[in-house]
């Protein structure tokens, strides 16, 4: 459980800030961006949900976003760290991910365009949150390139976190009647 009684510290006045285990690290390192994009993609979420009324969306965003809280705290501790307990993301968590996004996708018709980032009740706030997340993979692929060891569960789940943005996007968009396809050379029409 955290316990935070003050929130400023003054330890990261140096430019370095903690990670589980005690190590301190640049708050420019590959890892602390990383982090830090997961940390964005949960706001940007959160700001989906801001404006998402439907009951299904809520409860598997709100579920979404404690897992993204494991996602950064198994990213903040060392892969070789032993402390028991540590979090880490498991195979039922992307599981739990791929399942519904079959249940959303059986919902919806076969894609015949592109669909443009655009929609009310939260619809354009899904897909932002979706560009957001593939940022965070990129940053996930860079850690990867430079042979930081991070959970391999950690990079599933992100990419396939970045697909069910964009089928809960269309799932809703769908539901409600919002959904807008792409066409090609329209200032042309």
């Amino acid at each position: 459980m955290v316990f935070l009684n003050r929130i400023y510290t003054r330890s990261g006045d140096d430019g370095k800030t903690g990670i589980i285990g005690g190590a301190r690290l640049s708050k420019s390192h590959a890892l602390i961006d990383a982090i830090g994009e997961i940390d964005e993609t949960n706001a940007a979420i959160g700001v989906a949900l801001a404006r998402i009324t439907d009951d299904v969306c809520r409860n598997r965003f709100a579920i979404i976003q404690n897992d993204l809280f494991d996602l950064g705290a198994d990213l903040a501790t060392p892969f070789d760290n032993k402390i028991s307990g540590s979090l880490r993301i498991t195979a039922s968590q992307v599981e739990r991910l791929e399942q519904e996004i079959d249940e959303m996708n059986a919902e919806l018709p076969p894609l015949t365009s592109f669909i443009l980032p655009a929609g009310g009740c939260g619809i354009a706030e899904i897909h932002l949150a979706r560009a957001i997340t593939r940022r965070a993979e990129r940053a996930l692929i860079r850690l990867n390139d430079s042979n930081i060891v991070i959970n391999a569960g950690v990079r599933r789940y992100v990419n396939r976190l970045s697909d069910y943005l964009f089928v809960m996007a269309r799932w809703l968009g769908k539901k409600l009647n919002q959904e807008t396809l792409w066409e090609p050379h329209k200032s042309n029409l």
